[in-house]
C-alpha cells in the first residue's frame, strides 16, 4: 500500500505549482506577434520575458525542491516548473541544457506518464540528439510502425511536431501532410495562421 504524501510533499507541490505559473506567465508577452500570430519558443524575443517573474519563479522552485528532497519525492508541478526554469534561464535555444530537460521529462514520465508528456519529451530529445531521433519518438506516440492509432492521433500539436521534424530533415512531402493533418484538427485562429504559414513556406 502506498502511503499518502505528507504535508511537506503537499506544500512542495503547491509551491511548485506557483513557480510553474510564474515561469509560464513570464513568457506571455513574447508568445504572439502584434498581429496575433503565434511565436514558437525558439523564435521568441527573450528580452520581452519578465525577469522579475522568472527570478520569483526560480526562487519558489528552489524552495519546492528543498521540501521535495526532505520528503524524497517530487510532484509533477515541481518537475514541470523545473523544466520551465531551464528554458527561462537559458540565453538562447542553442544554450538550453536539453540533457537536463530530457532527464526531467524522464522523471515526469515515471510519476505521471501520459502521451502529452511523452510528446514533449520527444521534442526535447530532438533538440538534444537531432530531428531524426525526435521523429522516431513522435511516431511511437502517434502509433507509427505498430499500425495502431496512438492516443494523440487527434491532437494537432503531435502532428505539428512531426511536421517540424520532417521539415528539418528535408522531407517536405511528409511535412506538408503532417501540417495539413494538424490544420484539420484545430479551430483556433492563431494556430491555424501559424500552420498555414508553415505550409506556405514549404513551397
Amino acid at each position: 500500500m502506498e502511503l499518502e504524501p505528507g504535508p511537506e510533499a503537499m506544500s512542495a507541490e503547491v509551491i511548485g505549482l506557483l513557480a510553474l505559473m510564474l515561469l509560464q506567465e513570464s513568457r506571455r508577452a513574447a508568445r504572439s506577434a502584434p498581429s496575433g500570430e503565434l511565436i514558437l519558443l525558439e523564435n521568441q524575443d527573450r528580452s520581452l520575458w519578465n525577469r522579475e517573474q522568472i527570478a520569483e519563479g526560480v526562487a519558489l522552485l528552489e524552495k519546492a525542491l528543498k521540501y521535495g528532497q526532505k520528503s524524497r519525492r517530487f510532484g509533477s508541478y515541481t518537475l514541470q516548473a523545473a523544466i520551465a526554469a531551464v528554458h527561462a534561464e537559458a540565453e538562447s535555444v542553442a544554450a538550453t541544457d536539453w540533457r537536463q530537460i530530457v532527464a526531467l521529462y524522464d522523471q515526469l514520465m515515471r510519476i505521471q506518464p501520459s502521451p502529452v508528456v511523452q510528446l514533449n519529451r520527444a521534442v526535447a530529445i530532438a533538440m538534444r540528439d537531432g530531428p531524426e531521433a525526435g521523429l522516431a519518438h513522435i511516431d511511437a506516440v502517434l502509433g507509427g510502425a505498430s499500425g495502431k492509432q496512438g492516443e494523440l492521433a487527434n491532437y494537432y500539436l503531435a502532428h505539428s511536431a512531426r511536421a517540424d521534424m520532417c521539415r528539418r530533415l528535408g522531407r517536405t512531402a511528409e511535412a506538408r501532410v503532417s501540417y495539413e493533418k494538424a490544420l484539420a484538427l484545430t479551430q483556433q485562429e492563431p494556430e491555424r495562421q501559424f500552420l498555414q504559414e508553415r505550409i506556405r513556406q514549404l513551397g
